[in-house]
């Protein structure tokens, strides 16, 4: 019996796919717990255009980071610490900070997509990567000075 699974299930497939199953299997497990539905010409077309949607709103995103990405290209952050006689700061930079003062410039990043190789934690410039989307990553300058 052919059916269109609802849900992953492991052994199976994934969401999404129509797959070829037992009768049993298909009408006693996963038919019963609505974890797939029974693959008719209107199941397959629904499975389909959903498929579709999803790409679609996937380029979508995609357009947006590159366009978001575009324009944060010149953008240069500059935050000032508090620092030691020999440069050093008392604390490091983290990526909270630099998501608030991209904030403060308009730009909504979240914290968890700006990649710090390790904490800052000396004056100077640095190039900071953000990873917009799986396929798309900017990157922008940052100056620590002294306060």
């Amino acid at each position: 019996m052919k059916v269109v699974l609802l849900k992953d299930i492991k052994g199976t497939g994934k969401k999404g796919d129509i797959k070829e199953v037992a009768d049993g299997y298909a009408k006693n497990f996963l038919i019963k717990n609505g974890f797939a539905k029974v693959a008719n010409a209107g199941a397959i077309n629904e499975n389909n255009l959903k498929k579709e949607s999803q790409a679609y709103h996937k380029e979508m995103e995609k357009q947006q980071a590159i366009e978001l990405a575009n324009k944060l290209k010149n953008v240069k952050i500059i935050l000032a610490i508090k620092c030691g006689e020999n440069g050093k700061t008392f604390g490091s930079i983290t990526s909270k900070e630099i998501a608030e003062q991209l904030k403060l410039q308009d730009y909504e990043i979240d914290k968890r997509k700006i990649e710090l190789s390790e904490p800052i934690k000396t004056i100077g410039e640095y190039e900071i990567t953000i990873k917009l989307h799986p396929e798309v990553s900017t990157k922008i300058s940052l100056q620590i000075t002294n306060k």
